[in-house]
């Protein structure tokens, strides 16, 4: 029995260390992942320090500028009551210190006029309040509803939406200074305190953010609409390299060369943001043109937004189920990359020349080699058009031709057309269709025999997974499409040369509004 009760202790006492050793370690796995998501924080701190300095300057400004007012604290005679309600300076300090100039003045703005309309309205019921003798509190009760309802209503009318934040600081400062003139008896010095601090921290807000190291939005605006331009050059370059290299969908899916244009379209509501905040900006360094080009930076950016659609479908066409074979890319693969080419070469010359704020030369068409490219790509589809179609089953002229030599449909010729019992145009139409496997038509075709004739066609594995392909017909339906899908992607490669033109007009337009400088070589 001693024995027996001296194993159990031993055995429970052994089960006892192992559950300390493993609450030991897992505090110890803790206290180390706590430590390192702590360290990971710091890093990723610094690195966004280094990535943008401005971040650090911002930073500075705003200890800066609460430095200044906190001072207020200490403020003695005359006027003690400076040093009481100083916390109405630290408050606007910190409500109006925006990262950009705009933002600081549009917040200024609506604070400035939503506590001066407040201060108004809160003397006018303080001397209402005052004659009303005994109904003193049901005035400003009642005053304090009115306000409310009126300016709740009013900020939600459509065109009073900028000015917003203007109306929750008007009902905020009026509800306080009736609070407070309450509270201490006296509504006209409760006011003008308050209304004189407010203006002393809008005022050391302003000269600090302007005064030192000033950081625009318009600049940003500007520097955004130009490295979409870059992005889109670089995305549609890499969707036409990778489309002629057959890239596979899975391995261009997150690739940057590919997925530029995502950056264009998704760049609206920083575009419309930076828009609000540049209006208000006063003209600036090599920005001190009388008229304010902003909007139109912005309709540059829409234009090009359109541009980036296409290449989004292009890039659609890459990770598209149905693709084109190799070999039929080869034969349309030197008018493709001439087109992405000048393509790209025409959006990285504006987006240098916005960069630049230069003109474009007058005497020069920017677009006239892409123009000449994309019409020699659309006489290659013309003359090359029966690469993209089933052209067995047409109705006019079906000859009953086989070639042995697969190189002649993509040198385009027709030595060995029979001539004498057709038409010119019949003869131009019916050139033989060589992609067109010759099984029996009664023959049942498995998934594995399609594979084995079909290695330049992977995309049909996706499609045909757990399938099998019950008639010849069904070959015919995937071969066709997967033709077809080159004409697609040559077509809206041709549809984005088209709509470069409104991108050249809009960018003329913006030049002479934000009055370039005309290029080097008008001046030469």
């Amino acid at each position: 029995m001693v024995m027996y009760i001296k194993k159990f202790f031993k055995k429970d006492s052994s089960s006892y260390n192992k559950e300390k050793l493993l609450l030991h370690d897992e505090k110890r796995n803790g206290c180390c992942i706590y430590f390192n998501n702590i360290q990971d924080f710091a890093k990723k701190a610094i690195e966004m320090g280094k990535n943008d300095p401005r971040k650090i300057i911002f930073s500075l400004k705003m200890g800066f500028a609460l430095f200044f007012v906190s001072l207020l604290i200490f403020w003695k005679e005359p006027f003690p009551e400076i040093a009481q309600f100083s916390i109405w300076a630290i408050l606007t300090v910190l409500i109006m210190f925006e990262f950009t100039i705009g933002g600081t003045l549009i917040k200024g703005f609506n604070r400035g006029l939503g506590t001066l309309f407040a201060g108004m309205l809160a003397f006018i019921f303080a001397q209402l309040a005052l004659c009303a003798g005994e109904w003193e509190k049901v005035v400003w009760v009642f005053s304090i509803f009115i306000v409310a309802f009126c300016g709740t209503y009013l900020k939600l009318y459509p065109t009073m939406a900028p000015y917003e934040y203007g109306y929750r600081v008007f009902i905020l400062t009026y509800c306080i200074l009736i609070m407070a003139g309450n509270r201490t008896g006296g509504y006209n010095v409760a006011i003008l305190t308050r209304l004189a601090l407010i203006a002393l921290g809008a005022c050391i807000c302003l000269i600090i953010n302007i005064g030192i190291c000033p950081i625009w939005a318009g600049e940003d605006l500007h520097r955004l609409v130009v490295k979409n331009f870059m992005d889109l050059a670089t995305s549609l370059e890499g969707c036409i390299d990778g489309y002629l290299n057959c890239v596979e969908c899975d391995e261009s899916t997150n690739h940057s060369n590919y997925n530029g244009y995502k950056s264009v379209i998704e760049s609206t509501t920083r575009e419309q943001t930076l828009l609000g905040f540049a209006i208000w900006e006063p003209p600036h360094g090599r920005y001190k043109m009388h008229k304010n080009p902003w909007r139109d930076f912005v309709k540059l950016s829409s234009e090009l937004r359109h541009c980036a659609f296409m290449v989004m479908a292009l890039h659609g066409c890459i990770q598209s189920k149905i693709q084109a074979p190799p070999d039929k890319r080869k034969v349309f693969q030197n008018e493709l990359k001439r087109v992405g080419i000048d393509a790209t070469n025409v959006l990285r010359e504006l987006g240098t020349k916005l960069h630049k704020m230069e003109a474009l030369n007058s005497h020069e068409n920017i677009l006239k080699e892409v123009h000449e490219t994309a019409q020699n790509l659309q006489k290659k589809i013309d003359n090359k058009s029966y690469l993209l179609v089933n052209s067995k089953n047409w109705e006019i002229g079906k000859p009953n031709i086989n070639f042995d030599d697969s190189s002649n449909y993509e040198n385009g010729s027709s030595e060995n057309l029979p001539l004498n019992f057709q038409s010119l145009s019949e003869t131009a139409i019916d050139i033989r269709d060589l992609h067109t496997p010759q099984y029996p038509k009664d023959e049942l075709v498995t998934k594995s025999m399609l594979f084995n004739k079909q290695n330049h066609w992977p995309s049909c594995l996706s499609i045909l997974d757990g399938e099998e392909i019950d008639t010849i017909d069904e070959i015919e339906t995937y071969l066709s499409a997967s033709a077809l899908s080159l004409a697609t992607f040559a077509s809206l490669l041709i549809e984005f040369v088209a709509r470069l033109q409104n991108v050249v007009d809009c960018f003329e337009e913006l030049s002479q509004r934000a009055e370039f400088k005309e290029p080097i070589s008008v001046k030469s």
